[in-house]
């Protein structure tokens, strides 16, 4: 009787705790949707090597009948680096998205929570980029990137009677970070 009584409980707070979570969770890209200025620090081993300002628009595009959203990224001024991308729902429900960059890339970019996160190669180099939404008012966008060889590889063996993995480690040459804020 009193397993029974407990599992009903736990059912029920893991249902209103679901409920809760599903309600408070932000709509992407709909809450996202604004002007974000800030500026972006790029940090390698021996610390700030650069900043730079950043600029990121988030606006639904009336013509859509898609759900697009322009997804335009400036880094100093729009003369110098405009990048007008467009974020187009592929699985929304599944939290699948795609970055479409206007010039034959596409990449794929998956909503989690509050992260709207991506993972790629590009050159030789391997790149995720975050975008978090901290609050109203903030939004977090950090990039970590390295080569895309393996700087080590371990396991691939059996250790006391278990099979184990083999294990690629991939180095970090650069990180990047700013703190977006939501412009009037």
């Amino acid at each position: 009787m009193k397993s029974s009584t407990l599992a009903l409980l736990f059912s029920l707070i893991s249902a209103a705790f679901s409920f809760a979570q599903t309600s408070a969770t932000p709509s992407f890209p709909a809450d996202w949707a604004g002007a974000w200025s800030g500026t972006l620090h790029i940090y390698g081993p021996k610390g700030l090597m650069n900043s730079v300002q950043m600029h990121l628009e988030i606006h639904p595009i009336d013509t859509s009948k898609e759900g697009r959203y322009a997804f335009g990224i400036v880094y100093g001024s729009k003369e110098q680096d405009w990048r007008p991308y467009e974020l187009v729902p592929v699985a929304p429900e599944r939290g699948l998205w795609k970055v479409d960059e206007k010039n034959s890339i596409v990449i794929e970019g998956f909503h989690y929570g509050p992260k709207f996160i991506s993972h790629f190669t590009v050159m030789n180099s391997r790149l995720m980029c975050t975008y978090e939404k901290q609050d109203a008012e903030t939004l977090l966008f950090e990039v970590y990137s390295g080569t895309d060889k393996p700087m080590s590889t371990t396991g691939n063996t059996e250790h006391a009677g278990e099979k184990i993995p083999e294990v690629n480690t991939y180095p970090l040459s650069v990180f990047q970070r700013a703190v977006l804020k939501k412009q009037p």
